[in-house]
């Protein structure tokens, strides 16, 4: 009997010690959008998700709010200090100085330092408020216009869902005007620099409300890419961006391109080249079926485009023909950049590691 009475007597002091610690770890959970990124050597290591340039600067983004700079081609890395340990998506600069990232729980941070540090402009938490304001005061002023109150719903499932709702890249075109798009037509435009946010919903061909995962320039447009064959191309007249048609109905992951030239990448490794704006399509004989997640224009004109299996292909001069550039352990590839000296330098989910300039580009 004593026995069995001891035995009770644990167990309730182990539940009791369990709803302590309960409570204990309730009180001390901090959100990911306020609690800053912990620093750690790992970080590195650590799965990362986009590389950008910025000047001479290579910067990359990934988990926990993780943000490295290297100004030596990714030989060495420096950690930034970042207010969030929300996982990140992608970066871009406007300037060598200017930059922003952006990521999951809607988050958009910035940094006027080359990446060395951050501050938070947005997040998830204000978008769908950002969305319900900004749409009623269009339904006030065009009471009749049946396209104000469903987004304005929209903002409020947002608000009701909570602030996860991923951004998925960001472009800016200078240091005050730029974009960020993220999951389900998630978008918004700034044009002071990310002190202020106009939703854009309503100014994109896109009603089935895919996800948007990419946004780029190619010097003379700008596409957003999507899924489900979704590209859209910015209407400068119109101040939209409408639909491009496109012999693709799987989802793109990047554009690339130059004047006169663009690039559209995604799923089991397709690609469509079109020289007349989007009016018409070549697809390209890529040779793989992986997915091909990156791409850059390095400094000698060359498209080279990489993969989730960590493929290289690399078109010479203009985008018509590509080819495999054989390289040592291949890793997955979610970011490329090239620093001032050629070399490669790539970011996947095994971290950052840099490739050796190849000037001779052979199969």
């Amino acid at each position: 009997m004593c026995s069995y009475k001891n035995n009770i007597v644990r167990l309730a002091f182990g539940v009791v010690l369990g709803l302590s610690q309960g409570v204990t770890q309730a009180a001390d959970y901090v959100d990911v959008l306020d609690l800053p990124a912990r620093a750690s050597v790992l970080a590195i290591n650590s799965p990362l998700s986009g590389m950008t340039r910025a000047g001479g600067r290579v910067i990359t983004v990934g988990q926990r709010g993780h943000i490295l700079f290297s100004d030596d081609a990714g030989q060495h890395w420096q950690q930034a200090a970042v207010p969030v340990s929300a996982d990140l998506t992608a970066v871009n600069f406007s300037t060598p100085a200017q930059g922003w990232a952006v990521g999951n729980d809607g988050v958009v941070l910035h940094s006027s330092d080359a990446g060395a540090t951050w501050n938070k402009q947005l997040d998830g938490r204000q978008i769908g408020e950002l969305l319900i304001k900004h749409y009623s005061a269009q339904a006030k002023a065009e009471p009749g216009n049946e396209q104000w109150p469903l987004l304005v719903a929209e903002g409020q499932k947002l608000v009701d869902q909570g602030a996860d709702k991923p951004l998925l890249d960001v472009w800016f075109a200078n240091e005050k005007t730029g974009y960020v798009v993220g999951v389900f037509n998630l978008i918004l435009r700034t044009d002071d620099g990310g002190q202020t946010w106009t939703p854009f919903q309503d100014r994109t061909d896109n009603p089935q409300g895919f996800h948007l995962n990419a946004i780029a320039s190619t010097g003379d447009a700008l596409y957003i890419a999507g899924e489900q064959g979704l590209l859209l191309k910015w209407d400068d007249s119109a101040q939209r961006f409408n639909a491009v048609p496109t012999p693709y109905q799987g989802s793109f992951f990047g554009v690339l391109g130059k004047p006169g030239e663009v690039l559209v990448y995604g799923l089991r490794g397709n690609v469509l080249r079109s020289t007349d704006g989007g009016q018409s399509w070549t697809a390209l004989d890529s040779g793989l079926h992986v997915s091909i997640t990156a791409g850059l224009i390095d400094a000698c004109g060359n498209y080279r485009l990489f993969t989730q299996g960590g493929q290289m292909l690399v078109s010479q001069g203009t985008g018509a023909q590509m080819h495999l550039v054989r390289q040592p352990a291949p890793t997955p590839v979610a970011g490329a950049a090239q620093s001032t000296d050629g070399a490669l330098v790539l970011a996947g989910s095994r971290g950052a590691r840099t490739l050796s300039a190849d000037p001779a580009l052979e199969p």
